[in-house]
């Protein structure tokens, strides 16, 4: 079964032959290898290329151990160059390969080559390993399925494939299994097994139990405001644990480096400027998330933002939480100001959208509580409320539109209906 990721495969054929080290990044198990080994394997077979001009190597494997000497690897793939047309070369598990940054750095002079690599651990998911390419890396970042990816291989109509969506997410493995059990096992021991162990060994973390503490915190305020103050606090009255702020923002940055979770910072829209600290977090994968907390605190309202901020990040855009403020009058006669939130502002390039996440707008009073922040900003940018009932696309007075989650995840171009 074919699971088709076109964007991220265009976006390796919109790198082909520029000069730089590919570098696609993700969680493990989000198919950074099926993208490179199978799907960008058979786009090149597809165009001609030929075997002999094809180079790869899976690094994890036992029979390939001898290629994760430095020497010997370089040795190979230069004893392959028999002739001057274009090779492409294609590592798996590059962190497997002692002194990766400097080999792949040697490669790149050769002027017929084509280098792609993949890699699977903190060390390498840490985002400063893009300093080690000098500038000549350039990334590509492969998320777990989103809905649409997610859809084509659930056997199922989009309601019990949402249900299945926010309970176990979009790792690709899991959304091929057929019983709840096996995706609850399979996610439970992926995060404890791989993920925490790699943030535990790379960094050196003695306090195991704290950062597993910080993870279950983060993972039940998805969509709430936090900040390591606040943190600490709660270690202190509900934990009855001390971790100090200083060591709990090296924490959230081992889980950010190696995109367990992300974070959305605060802006002020009419200020134009970021406004600092609290911030919100969201995990890369929901079904991390839930199995994280066993799957006790699965609210749908709260990974339907989740999913959303997901799949603004999938597409490219960078992503912020919008502040307006609004002055209410008192029944004295007094103005009150006070802040409102606009769940996402997604910035790409010359393109912004505001986007509200509602999930249901019952009422006329529920919609004006939903609509308030979005018809106080004063510009053309367009304005989306989505909202998981089934609806036509509708537009008001103000011009936001409003439309259902499904479409807005479903249909790549549903920011510009």
């Amino acid at each position: 079964m074919e699971i088709k990721r076109d964007s991220y495969l265009q976006a390796l054929i919109d790198r082909m032959h520029n000069g730089m080290v590919k570098i696609v990044t993700g969680i493990r198990r989000s198919g950074k290898s099926y993208l490179l080994f199978q799907l960008f394997k058979k786009y090149l077979k597809g165009i001609g290329i030929q075997d002999d001009h094809l180079i790869e190597i899976a690094l994890d494997q036992r029979k390939n151990r001898q290629y994760r000497n430095p020497d010997t690897i370089q040795d190979y793939i230069e004893s392959r160059l028999v002739d001057d047309g274009r090779y492409y070369i294609l590592l798996d598990e590059v962190q497997m390969l002692e002194d990766f940054a400097e080999v792949l750095n040697s490669l790149l002079p050769i002027g017929n080559i084509d280098l792609y690599v993949t890699g699977s651990n903190s060390k390498f998911l840490s985002k400063d390993v893009m300093t080690e390419f000098r500038g000549r890396g350039d990334e590509i970042h492969i998320y777990p399925l989103s809905f649409h990816e997610f859809m084509q291989v659930y056997d199922g109509d989009i309601y019990h494939g949402w249900a299945d969506y926010v309970a176990y997410g979009g790792l690709p493995l899991v959304a091929t299994m057929k019983t709840e059990t096996q995706k609850i096992r399979y996610l439970t021991n992926l995060f404890s097994e791989v993920y925490l162990k790699d943030i535990i060994e790379r960094n050196r973390i003695a306090k195991t139990q704290e950062l597993e503490d910080l993870i279950n915190i983060l993972a039940s305020a998805i969509g709430s405001f936090t900040n390591p103050v606040r943190i600490e606090a709660t270690y202190k009255t509900v934990l009855h644990s001390s971790l100090s702020v200083n060591t709990i923002r090296q924490y959230i940055d081992y889980l950010e480096n190696a995109f367990i979770i992300s974070s959305a910072h605060r802006y002020d829209v009419k200020g134009r400027k970021y406004i600092g600290t609290p911030l919100k977090y969201y995990f890369e994968d929901v079904g991390l998330r839930n199995a994280q907390l066993g799957f006790r605190q699965v609210e749908e309202t709260h990974i339907m933002e989740n999913i959303i901020y997901n799949e603004l990040r999938s597409r490219g855009f960078s992503v912020d939480v919008g502040v307006v403020e609004a002055r209410k009058k008192l029944p004295d006669g007094k103005y009150e100001r006070k802040q409102l939130e606009i769940d996402f502002v997604a910035n790409l390039g010359s393109r912004r959208y505001y986007l509200q996440s509602a999930f249901s707008m019952p009422d006329a009073a529920k919609q004006a509580q939903e609509k308030a922040s979005l018809i106080k900003v004063n510009d053309a940018f367009k304005k989306i409320v989505l909202v998981k009932d089934v609806m036509h696309v509708t537009r008001d007075e103000y011009g936001i539109t409003t439309m259902s989650v499904y479409d807005f995840l479903l249909n790549g171009n549903s920011l510009d209906w």
